[in-house]
């Protein structure tokens, strides 16, 4: 008989110990998925220079399987290659592994095609256990060889994250341990909640340690824990994220600093959330809803000890001072600065309207009533709707779900912008008449925590004028990769105005290719795209102004910048030295 491995961690009479002997785990939160895998190493160095003694990470699903039984574990989603980096750098890996992640991340991580499929997500619902099923057996075997017990750095594995904050299905908490513990998971099992007697009781489950989540309550947790459990706060917020529209949320280095040495105090482990919190490039930026959509922004710096670009702050130094004493020996040096390039400034150069490029997709076959996203099978971005309409005089047009944004144009002249928590109806031409109606609409973010996790996106009752519906709609779903100049017709070339929305390009020559910081002044609400990657979304709404261009997707020579921007195209694009991410506001979680 084949004797199973011990685990490095394991916890008894409320002490965590590594085979056998106290331990403190002291980890911050790096997230793969959220820097360029060039860049893995580096921030991992930085962790490991914090004194840090472990990473952990999320691993989220719809990253992986962004198609059904198409699992991707390469490249940028090589998760088992930052893990052995961090095992190479000196560190243990904490993994926090799908079925949900949060993490302000599209969907909390649950793919778009699943969420779509069953409303009972994160339930023991059948159809969502044989998604996470299968999802277990593509990506399990990849960890399981990797943990401590089989000489790898992997010490601890989540069961499932803050779900007493959600549900209290009990089953589904159970069969997610024993999935993992079948599949050969031998080592510390962990769940996460906040400090509520309510969140543990249904975010608990037998055979895995409890942790919390906070900004401070280091009393509260202790008061709180479970009887034998160790002491231990699975993210520690030492920043937050921010949201379009608000500030940029900062923590001083004495607040944060003072809520770990009360944790350390009282015996306990730490995991700083975000320890390095990177950037939500692409689209996958999530969203909360809490009375309206709050859409996150690009930037995941979170006001983390170690910045976006791996700049270091106070917050590095206070925990480098306070992480150092549970170290035997001295900590690794800190690693140099990172290198920018030297600020400038390029043209924008308008290419094509808005509707000139979204009708360079070709459409489909006409339905009666509009689709949603996940019935035409679009992730995210952009959906074009259109229909030829008949509407009487004084008539206007509504649409009564709009997930998220709607541009609306009448036989190709700009009507205005519908929202989903503001303006969902415009008037028509006053006149009455018909014409071709298309609406450009945007999904600006899957809510990641919370009952509306899971929703779907775009026209999801129908569209109507005056009373009636608008039926017979054709669609184009926006691929995202970076538009091409679309055939224009030779006649409006010339002597066309420069559209005010649409595409646009600008160029740089650089000698040294090297992090850069990039802004948009005059820009409304662009999607970004540097050499034919996807950087994320800039809006004039703010707070952030600039987006990280990490260096390794920089090259020597001429560098090519996309704008498609639905609002208003600025006159340019700007290298700038530092990051601009707005106006600031001290806030702690909670």
């Amino acid at each position: 008989m084949t004797e199973t491995p011990s685990p490095a961690l394991t916890h008894r009479d409320g002490a965590l110990l590594r085979h056998g002997r106290p331990f403190r785990m002291l980890s911050g939160a790096v997230h793969y998925f959220r820097i360029h895998p060039d860049q893995w190493e580096d921030r991992l160095r930085r962790l490991a220079a914090m004194g840090a003694n472990t990473v952990d990470t999320y691993i989220p699903w719809n990253f992986h399987e962004r198609v059904e039984g198409e699992a991707d574990f390469t490249g940028w989603r090589d998760a088992e290659r930052f893990i052995r980096l961090a095992g190479d750098v000196g560190l243990d890996v904490f993994v926090r592994p799908s079925p949900y992640i949060c993490a302000e991340w599209s969907n909390g991580g649950i793919p778009f095609w699943l969420s779509a499929r069953t409303g009972a997500l994160r339930t023991s619902d059948p159809v969502f256990l044989a998604a996470v099923d299968a999802w277990y057996d593509a990506l399990i075997p990849r960890l399981a060889p990797l943990q401590a017990a089989h000489g790898g750095p992997i010490t601890a594995v989540q069961v499932e994250n803050e779900y007493g904050s959600f549900g209290s299905d009990h089953d589904y908490l159970v069969h997610l341990r024993d999935a993992l513990r079948s599949r050969g998971i031998v080592e510390l099992l962990t769940t996460a909640d906040g400090t509520t007697a309510d969140m543990v009781r249904n975010g608990s489950v037998e055979g895995a340690m409890g942790s919390f989540t906070f900004g401070t309550g280091v009393a509260l947790a202790k008061k709180l824990r479970r009887p034998g459990d160790a002491l231990m706060c699975a993210e520690l917020w030492g920043g937050w994220f921010d949201h379009w529209g608000e500030q940029h949320h900062v923590r001083s280095a004495a607040s944060m600093i003072g809520t770990v040495e009360e944790l350390l105090a009282e015996g306990g482990s730490v995991s700083l959330y975000m320890a390095h919190g990177g950037t939500n490039f692409g689209l996958w930026a999530g969203a909360n809803h809490d009375g309206a959509l709050q859409p996150t922004v690009t930037s995941y710096d979170s006001d983390a000890p170690i910045g976006e670009d791996g700049s270091l702050n106070d917050k590095f130094h206070a925990l480098r001072a306070v992480f150092a004493p549970f170290h035997d020996g001295d900590l690794p040096p800190i690693p140099a600065a990172p290198r920018r390039q030297p600020a400038a400034s390029a043209p924008l150069s308008p290419v094509a309207s808005l509707l000139d490029v979204v009708r360079a997709v070709p459409a489909g076959a006409a339905v009666p009533m509009p689709l949603s996203f996940e019935e035409l099978g679009a992730e995210d971005g952009l959906v074009v709707y259109e229909a030829e309409i008949t509407y009487a005089p004084g008539a206007a047009l509504t649409v009564d779900v709009l997930h998220d944004r709607a541009v609306v144009h009448l036989d190709g002249v700009r009507l205005g912008v519908l929202e989903r928590d503001g303006e969902r109806s415009l008037d028509l031409p006053a006149e009455g008449g018909s014409g071709v109606l298309t609406l450009v609409v945007e999904s600006q973010g899957r809510v990641n925590y919370g009952p509306h996790t899971g929703e779907r996106k775009g026209i999801l009752a129908g569209v109507r004028i005056g009373r009636r519906f608008a039926h017979g709609w054709t669609h184009r779903v926006v691929p995202q990769e970076a538009p091409a100049d679309p055939a224009l017709p030779d006649a409006a070339a010339p002597a066309a105005a420069a559209p005010i929305d649409g595409l646009a390009v600008a160029v740089f020559d650089v000698a040294d290719p090297a992090d850069a910081w990039l802004a948009f002044p005059g820009a409304g609400n662009a999607l970004v795209w540097l050499n034919g990657f996807l950087l994320g979304r800039s809006r004039a709404v703010g707070p952030q102004v600039t987006l990280y261009a990490p260096g390794p997707l920089w090259r020597e020579g001429r560098n090519e910048i996309r704008v498609l921007d639905t609002d208003a195209l600025g006159s340019a694009v700007e290298i700038r030295e530092e990051p601009d991410l707005g106006p600031v506001e001290e806030f702690i979680g909670s």
